[in-house]
């Protein structure tokens, strides 16, 4: 593939069939060894550039999501995105692309998914809200009980934060304490004050509670011990994901969840990523440990809105009406458990169990980083590109002519690969792309590293248009 490449190097032949999907790979790898180069197009963008100067007018920052906003992105990307088909999207203005993070990675089977549109379709002619609970919810409850090891109850909500902040909740009840213990390392657990305020934005947050969000390293067994001592009989629980782009080492988890235990804290795994992505049952299930609560979202829906709370009997049920003990307010919000939403969760989830999705996220992920590694090889950027992370979850690390991480140069790659028909904030595989999607982009890839190679070699200002992206997290624009 980097071979075919070197040789289409040396042309300016426009490659104007490239996303042409209708095209078979022998086809499309024919007119690549002719000699045609230059995968780039011409966009128009012109519906989309009018759409930012009115989203920016009526919503504070473009978005509804910091991830999406204009600022994560570079200036030659489209601004909005208006239709999907699987791993296939069509922005405002008609370009058409391969889509990788799929809707910050809860679009795990594809978009537009037939089975789970049907779902949530038939359970909406039915109605989507009611007075009372609606049989669904049960049966949802039931269906999540059954795959995840830790879970005995569980709640729903809409969003991840929902139910991050409610585990916090329900551990400073159980336990009596306040403090809570984060992983540094990890880089979003909710909008909410706990977390929030232990973030550089952190504007709005009374200073009392920005002190009761405390810290330790990943993967660092001494920093957790170091927090239990400086806050002995304070810290009501540590809640972290399992694995993010580093995997755990040196027995982690377990040992991190016996501190937990001997100092009477709450071990809480945030498995809005991990789960039903890592493995049907979750990373708890993959790393063989059963946490006190764990909290799920975005893979679970398949987009659609859903987040669960799940846990241990004897802590979930605070927020229950059998016990003695003082009443937790739990999770009590009016959408929450809207049945299309959840009938859109139960399909979602047997197609997990039925279709082994997950081997086939770890398996397109794989084909992807191995032909990906290629191009890296190739162009000798071994040290400034490196692909991270599990097959089923892939990242990429961009750094700069020093060796340095480097935003500028993410912006770079960005720009490089959506000119060429993909968009991809990170390389999280779905269930929808095909081996033929993957080999398409390893070549627009492969073919921005080229632009990359030259930019560290030239200078990145010749070929990066307009300013970098920047950190979610900062203090000023």
């Amino acid at each position: 593939m980097v071979t075919r490449l070197k040789h289409r190097l040396k042309t300016s032949k426009p490659l104007l069939f490239l996303f042409d999907t209708r095209r078979s790979p022998v086809s499309r790898h024919k007119y690549l060894d002719q000699g045609y180069f230059n995968g780039t197009r011409t966009m128009n963008l012109q519906t989309s550039r009018a759409l930012q100067q009115k989203s920016h007018a009526l919503i504070p920052g473009g978005s509804h999501t910091y991830a999406k906003g204009d600022d994560q992105f570079p200036e030659l990307a489209p601004g909005f995105i208006a239709k999907g088909k699987g791993c296939h999207v069509l922005d405002a203005d008609g370009n058409e692309y391969i889509e990788y993070a799929m809707g910050c990675r809860s679009v795990t089977l594809g978009h537009a998914y037939p089975p789970v549109i049907e779902a949530a379709y038939k359970q909406m002619l039915s109605g989507t809200n009611f007075t009372r609970p609606a049989p669904i919810e049960t049966e949802c409850a039931e269906k999540i009980v059954s795959l995840i090891a830790g879970a005995e109850m569980v709640k729903f909500a809409k969003n991840g934060s929902d139910v991050t902040t409610a585990a916090v909740k329900l551990a400073r009840a159980y336990t009596g304490r306040d403090l809570v213990a984060v992983c540094a390392d990890h880089p979003f657990y909710s909008v909410d004050d706990w977390f929030i305020g232990s973030t550089p934005m952190a504007a709005g947050i009374p200073a009392d509670i920005r002190k009761m969000t405390v810290k330790f390293k990943y993967n660092d067994i001494d920093s957790v011990k170091a927090l239990f001592a400086q806050h002995p009989g304070r810290i009501a629980c540590v809640i972290m994901e399992a694995e993010t782009s580093v995997a755990p080492v040196h027995n982690f988890l377990h040992d991190l969840q016996t501190i937990c235990r001997v100092e009477g804290s709450l071990f809480i795994l945030d498995e809005m990523i991990t789960g039903f992505r890592w493995h049907l049952g979750g990373a708890q299930t993959y790393y063989e440990i059963v946490p006190d609560l764990s909290t799920f979202g975005k893979a679970m829906g398949n987009g659609f809105a859903i987040a669960a709370l799940a846990g241990k009997r004897e802590i979930m049920q605070l927020g229950g009406l059998h016990h003695s003990k003082e009443r937790v307010f739990l999770l009590s919000t009016t959408h929450g458990a809207e049945t299309h939403s959840l009938a859109a969760a139960i399909a979602t989830m047997r197609i997990y169990e039925e279709q082994e999705v997950v081997p086939y996220l770890y398996r397109q992920g794989e084909r992807l980083a191995k032909g990906i590694q290629c191009a890296i090889q190739e162009w000798r950027l071994d040290e400034y590109f490196q692909i991270a992370g599990k097959p089923c979850n892939l990242t990429y690390v961009t750094r700069d002519e020093n060796k340095v991480p480097s935003q500028v140069f993410r912006t770079l790659f960005l720009q490089e690969i959506i000119k060429r028909g993909v968009i991809a904030p990170s390389l999280v595989v779905s269930f929808s792309h095909t081996d033929r999607d993957i080999d398409h982009t390893i070549d627009v890839i492969a073919e921005s590293l080229y632009v990359y190679r030259k930019a560290l070699d030239e200078g990145v200002e010749k070929y990066l248009v307009g300013r970098p992206v920047k950190p979610v997290f900062r203090t000023h624009n």
